[in-house]
């Protein structure tokens, strides 16, 4: 039998290694519900939307709902889960932020994935969540992995992360806002149907 949502929030909240956010209020940070149809995988919250608590609450969610032709009403809705690779903001690293700790996806993932049976499309959004779910079958680099998006839809579609640090790689990669993001686009509209 399944865990329900509140359950694994309580298994979150008590589990030590998130112990720093339990005790300043923080709580996992994600959208699940039962009826959505795409799932987006993400890195992790960062600074903004740890303070908000909404996940994509930011720059970069601003450009992922363009990205995938949605407007806010239909991205905070019941259709569209959330589930970062890390449902905390891990701290800041040298040149960004630091990375999703690994343990969340392991051992969390696959049951918080059993509460959204109707998953239809789910978005890889950058390095960390397609090394994670395309595992072997990603190609060289993230850029090749994108590229070759039509190689894993209907289930999977891999995109770069939007944050505005990705800016150089999209100029560098005008295929991505010509090919890419329309193939998305059509792919969400298909999933929503």
């Amino acid at each position: 039998m399944s865990a329900s949502l509140q359950e694994i929030i309580k298994q979150l909240e008590n589990d030590e290694r998130n112990s720093a956010y339990t005790e300043r209020g923080i709580p996992p940070i994600f959208q699940i519900n039962a009826d959505a149809k795409i799932l987006l995988i993400g890195q992790a919250p960062g600074k903004k939307v740890e303070e908000s608590k909404i996940p994509f609450h930011d720059q970069s969610g601003k450009t992922l709902m363009d990205w995938l032709g949605m407007t806010p009403d239909v991205f905070y809705s019941k259709n569209v889960g959330i589930m970062p690779m890390d449902f905390y903001y891990p701290g800041k690293g040298k040149t960004g932020d630091l990375p999703p700790r690994k343990f969340i996806a392991q051992e969390y993932h696959s049951i918080v994935r059993e509460l959204m049976p109707d998953i239809s499309l789910t978005v890889l959004i950058g390095r960390y969540a397609v090394d994670y779910y395309l595992k072997d079958q990603k190609k060289r680099n993230l850029t090749e992995t994108v590229r070759t998006y039509e190689d894993y839809i209907p289930e999977f579609f891999p995109i770069v992360h939007p944050s505005p640090l990705n800016i150089r790689w999209q100029k560098k990669n005008p295929w991505f806002m010509q090919d890419v993001v329309p193939a998305l686009q059509h792919e969400v509209r298909r999933a929503l149907k």
